[in-house]
């Protein structure tokens, strides 16, 4: 008998780990269906809240905020592409260029879980770190959301008038308020029925194991 396990995946566009480890966490799922299936739920997280609508040079934000010189940057970029790579998830070699603002592409996501068919919230997600990791395209520029709308085949009008509007500010706001407020400082951040947390983007063997034991336990 195939169990449904409730996912809520917190993360951020602009975080390379998260793409990580949604890929790992498709690939775990796929590995356990026929026993496990995922009810999926995509939370917004903002690394960079503050961040202004022109953006900052991605080397010079991870150093200001880090402490990171080029070259351990370059290193890091490395090991993600690497697993990025392991997961199924190809990321752009020469790295983002800048850093963005993502709250629009929160609101988009919030829209889409509210407004859209089952399983577009999820495709909308890929479309958005596809777009920012694999392209260095911005997630602040309407147009590339907007793309990556109608890539999914939801309603890119409907989505225009909710960008043009503050339609889906609040909840945003608050479902960022409930997870840190919760504890989740730090992402991807899965939480399996509302109660087991799997911190940060683990290998697809490790959401695998995780995802059967919680699955056991709920039995």
């Amino acid at each position: 008998m195939t169990k449904t396990l409730k996912i809520d995946f917190v993360s951020d566009v602009s975080c390379p780990w998260c793409a990580i480890g949604l890929s790992a966490l498709e690939q775990a799922l796929t590995a356990v269906q026929g026993d496990i299936q995922a009810d999926m739920h995509f939370q917004p997280f903002e690394l960079n809240p503050q961040m202004g609508p022109e953006g900052q040079d991605v080397t010079e934000h991870l150093t200001q905020k880090y402490g990171s010189t080029a070259e351990q940057q370059a290193q890091i970029r490395a090991t993600i592409r690497q697993r990025g790579a392991e997961a199924g998830f190809a990321f752009k070699a020469e790295g983002r260029g800048r850093i963005w603002n993502t709250f629009d592409a929160h609101r988009l996501l919030t829209w889409a879980e509210a407004e859209g068919q089952p399983g577009q919230q999820h495709a909308l997600k890929k479309a958005l770190l596809e777009a920012y990791h694999g392209r260095a395209e911005s997630p602040a520029d309407h147009a590339v959301l907007l793309a990556c709308v109608k890539a999914v085949g939801l309603d890119a009008t409907r989505a225009a008038a909710v960008l043009a509007s503050d339609e889906f500010t609040e909840a945003v706001r608050e479902r960022e308020q409930f997870f840190t407020g919760h504890g989740i400082h730090s992402v991807p951040a899965v939480i399996v029925n509302d109660r087991h947390l799997i911190s940060g983007g683990q290998p697809a063997e490790a959401y695998e194991q995780a995802l059967r034991q919680i699955a056991a336990e709920a039995a």
